[in-house]
């Protein structure tokens, strides 16, 4: 069993840049690989970022690659989600998600979700 926390969230400008974390229970953390997802109003819920249980693999999403990078911190049992030069349309809640081992892009492949935070960019 997981449990996952998000933090991090805000309101910045067009540009600015957040530090989201996500905070995990357990003590398998380091068998889960770990994916950020985001979902805006009106639509679906969409991949943003994944890392292996190592991290030494990860995978982004088209609309973000240059811009966030995901990493993992197994001693603290986190994973963050650097994001740079943000955007409008970045506006979403975003959530933490693991599954095990193997990183993947599907929201139905990870069984743990954290309640998700609020991250505004304003224009």
């Amino acid at each position: 069993q997981v449990q996952l926390v998000e933090s991090g969230g805000g309101l910045v400008q067009a540009g600015g840049s957040l530090r989201l974390s996500c905070a995990a229970s357990g003590r398998t953390f380091s068998s889960y690989a770990m994916g950020w997802f985001r979902q805006a109003p009106g639509k679906e819920r969409e991949f943003v970022a994944a890392i292996s249980w190592s991290g030494g693999s990860t995978n982004y999403a088209d609309s973000v690659k240059g811009r966030f990078t995901i990493s993992r911190d197994n001693a603290k049992n986190t994973v963050y989600l650097q994001m740079n030069g943000l955007k409008p349309e970045d506006t979403a809640v975003y959530y933490c998600a693991a599954k095990l081992y193997g990183t993947a892009r599907s929201t139905s492949e990870y069984k743990y979700w954290g309640q998700g935070t609020q991250v505004t960019v304003s224009s």
